[in-house]
């Protein structure tokens, strides 16, 4: 059973982040019904206030000893990259002795430097996989989800997906009307759909070279058309052979990826700024019926083309205030 929450705090905070861990275990809600842990807020020296990002100092009441014995301890997302050693044996020792291990955002990289991600699956807000990566190359780093959970480590991505990694903790120790209460009272869906693909940024390559710019412009002017690399190649005046490797060489990737790409891109926009149906949508964008859009859009961005719409579409209506 999930009792004691030792959450670890160090300098260059993220407040946003460690209020959710404060939120979802820090708050006694046993008037309700819901569980109560014994809740203990760390720092490498009990009492020594700490910086953050948001020009503010936090205090944590516990120095480290408090850390090992805890059922779940969790690590608050920070800007750093150099831990204090003690902070990291403290999480060492804590991971030894049957702890379970949850991380918000950036806290990953705490995880990493006390050697708990060698060879386990892992997640960061997507700003920050690559360097992740980099950094951790043993680490399993799956970028597009909210958060894994990989038994005695669980790892939240960026910012509010820090909630759903929380709110999973709590279904999975303590089960559905304990989070779906916990969620209730944050008001907050007890789970999400997707992964983090919908709010990513999505990755078109560009034309490093200007041999076939005329071609691209042309192309997302006609995302709606039929296109072939015989077509393409025909309007570049290059053979098919010559325009596909060029093509591979000045994009990073292959005609039908890139126009596929630029495709979901113009339905995200149709789907966020405009009221027009699935059917008309999908022409539009070019991949002519709603249930090839569907694919597609699932497919690169992990959520159905409905739901996307429903959680970022633009209230043209509304009036400032």
């Amino acid at each position: 059973m999930l009792r004691s929450v030792s959450v670890l705090v160090l300098d260059e905070l993220a407040i946003f982040e460690f209020g959710v861990l404060c939120e979802v275990f820090g708050l006694d809600r046993s008037d309700d019904g819901l569980p109560a842990f014994d809740w203990s807020v760390c720092g490498v020296e009990a009492g020594r206030p700490l910086s953050t990002k948001s020009g503010i100092t936090v205090t944590p009441e516990h120095g480290l000893d408090a850390l090992p014995g805890a059922d779940l301890v969790c690590v608050a997302a920070t800007a750093l990259r150099e831990f204090p050693p003690a902070a990291l044996d403290a999480l060492r020792e804590a991971s030894a002795r049957g702890a379970t291990i949850l991380s918000v955002c950036s806290g990953v990289f705490v995880l990493g430097a006390a050697g708990l991600l060698d060879g386990r699956r892992c997640t960061v807000h997507w700003l920050h996989a690559d360097e992740l990566r980099r950094a951790h190359p043993e680490a399993l780093v799956e970028d597009d989800a909210l958060y894994v959970d990989d038994g005695d480590l669980v790892t939240g991505a960026g910012t509010a997906a820090g909630i759903d990694a929380c709110l999973h903790l709590v279904r999975r120790e303590l089960g559905g009307v304990a989070a779906n209460g916990i969620a209730r009272r944050m008001v907050v869906p007890p789970q999400r759909e997707g992964g983090q693909r919908q709010f990513v940024d999505l990755p078109v390559p560009e034309c490093t070279a200007d041999s076939l710019a005329p071609v691209l412009a042309w192309l997302l002017e006609n995302l709606d058309g039929e296109h072939t690399v015989a077509a393409l190649a025909r309007r570049a005046a290059m053979s098919e052979r010559t325009f596909a490797r060029r093509f591979v060489e000045e994009t990073g990737t292959t005609p039908h990826r890139w126009i596929s790409a630029q495709r979901v891109l113009h339905a995200r926009t149709l789907l966020e700024e405009t009221d027009l149906g699935m059917d008309a949508v999908a022409a539009r964008s070019g991949f002519g019926t709603a249930a090839l859009l569907r694919h597609h859009f699932r497919r690169t961005l992990g959520v159905a083309p409905a739901d996307y719409r429903s959680t970022f579409r633009c209230n043209r209506d509304a009036q400032p205030a």
